[in-house]
């Protein structure tokens, strides 16, 4: 079973038990966090999509640690000009551990979807009326 989800702004295709790195997210280490922007969620074969997100849906997962990633190094130069300028960077980043993926079935869409068509006939009466 995987799903995708969105994690501080970026989509991973994540699964049970995975650890990844994302950008830093708030909450200290050992911190419960539940992700509920699941956009696809495939599980023996059958395969969810939500549009865009499905309802009801929720990845959590644990912190288990804040760190820096690897240094960037940024060099400009101009020839002949005499200009050179260095730098680096190390982007903030926090390792994050799936704990579960949760898909639950939402009866709201088939109330919605049964309340669209109550309302399109009184639409049209109103429309009869005005000719």
């Amino acid at each position: 079973m995987y799903a995708i989800v969105d994690i501080a702004g970026q989509q991973f295709k994540v699964e049970k038990g995975q650890e990844l790195f994302v950008h830093r997210l708030e909450g200290e280490k050992g911190a419960k966090l539940d992700f509920n922007k699941v956009m696809l969620i495939e599980q023996d074969g059958k395969t969810i999509v939500g549009t865009p997100v499905i309802e009801g849906a929720n990845v959590q997962g644990t912190i288990l640690d804040h760190l820096r990633g690897d240094k960037v190094f940024v060099f400009k130069k101009k020839r002949r000009k005499g200009f050179k300028k260095f730098n680096g960077h190390r982007q903030y980043m926090s390792l994050l551990k799936i704990e579960d993926i949760q898909e639950k079935a939402t009866k709201a869409k088939s109330k919605k979807a049964a309340a669209i068509p109550a309302e399109e006939p009184a639409v049209q009466e109103t429309v009869q009326e005005n000719q």
